[in-house]
């Protein structure tokens, strides 16, 4: 099998791995507990804080949640109220979050973006005003790779008096975040860390009520008991990330350089060329049956949209957010790949895909 959907998943880091057995098998006392085991499973959870929060700005604390959905959920449900901006092209889990607010009657503006899939910052100066109270925007998206204008944006909503939330998901461990977030969501599975856990950056002197109520076991107020092992695997992927950021960079953008040429003129890239993250390919063939193109290249994963939203039978809304036809959006797929994957696999599966896909007649 050849592995090209690292931004629906990346492939577990052995260091990751190792980390977390111990917290598996032997060491599963409860990391709230007062006794000795309890506060040793403690320290664990607070060295993978440590590893997670030095790839993040100075000056604000770190939530563990179950992974960024909740993360995400927590930050637009629990800042003050008031009017919401986000952009079209964002995550479901943010899209379908302000929709629910909208529907309880709170004020939400979604912005359109350029045909290159960059927000449209003309839009967003008139959006965002006082009486706003949270901007939503996304580092790198998570279907076609471009990069937002966090900085532009944060200081719109700072002007306004709103707060900065950032869906660093795809960008966390890869880029250096903003220092004007005022929120950050990041996620474990997609920095080669577990899936199961995720967390919610909040800048210091911000209080957001909470989302889950219990017994507020997180100093930020989540409740729930953490998992020692998802903490310490999460920490060891943060450390990794930080000490690899510059090779495996270098080794996404060899990657798609060699893709682009491999792929040839029939394929036409979504989304702008630059700013974005080199780990990934989304493209679009006239008259592309991706159905098939899957089912024929079965030992190659790959994506036909975003993982997120698959199997809705709705073509993609961020690629018709971009103006592509329904017939468009439905022939393109996205080439995920990173730290693992090795430069004959990604020459292989591209020659294989190119013939699938000759073989439709196109």
């Amino acid at each position: 099998m050849i592995y090209l959907d690292y931004q629906a998943t990346t492939p577990l880091a052995p260091e990751a791995f190792d980390a977390m057995l111990p917290w598996l098998r032997d060491d599963f006392a409860n990391p709230h507990a007062a006794h000795a085991p309890g506060r040793v499973a403690r320290a664990a959870v607070e060295a993978a804080r440590d590893r997670i929060t030095a790839l993040l700005p100075p000056g604000g604390k770190l939530a563990f949640t179950s992974g960024a959905t909740e993360a995400l959920n927590w930050a637009i449900k629990g800042t003050p109220p008031g009017g919401i901006v986000t952009i079209a092209t964002e995550h479901a889990a943010v899209l379908d979050c302000v929709a629910a607010l909208r529907a309880s009657g709170r004020e939400v503006t979604v912005l359109p973006v350029t045909p290159a899939g960059i927000v449209d910052l003309a839009a967003a100066r008139d959006a965002i005003v006082p009486g706003v109270s949270l901007v939503a925007a996304m580092l790198v998206n998570n279907e076609i790779g471009v990069i937002q204008p966090i900085a532009a944006l944060g200081a719109l909503a700072h002007g306004a008096g709103a707060l900065l939330l950032c869906d660093a998901v795809q960008g966390y461990g890869r880029m250096a975040i903003p220092d004007c977030c005022d929120l950050i969501a990041v996620s474990a599975h997609k920095i080669h860390g577990p899936k199961g856990v995720g967390a919610l950056w909040i800048r210091d002197g911000i209080t957001l009520a909470p989302l889950l109520h219990g017994g507020g076991q997180e100093a930020a107020g989540r409740s729930g008991t953490l998992s020692p092992a998802l903490c310490a695997g999460f920490g060891v992927a943060a450390a990794l990330a930080h000490q690899r950021l510059a090779t495996d960079i270098a080794h996404a953008a060899r990657l798609h350089d060699i893709g682009r040429d491999r792929l040839g003129a029939p394929w036409r890239l979504n989304g702008a060329p630059a700013p974005r993250y080199p780990g990934n390919l989304n493209i679009w063939r006239d008259g592309l049956d991706v159905a098939r193109l899957m089912s024929d290249l079965r030992d190659i994963a790959f994506s036909a949209g975003s993982a997120c939203a698959s199997g809705s039978g709705r073509p993609s809304h961020v690629l018709t957010a971009l103006g592509l036809t329904d017939r468009q959006a439905r022939a393109s797929i996205r080439l995920g790949f990173g730290r693992y994957t090795t430069e004959q696999e990604l020459v292989t599966a591209i020659d294989r895909i190119n013939a699938a896909a000759t073989a439709q007649g196109l």
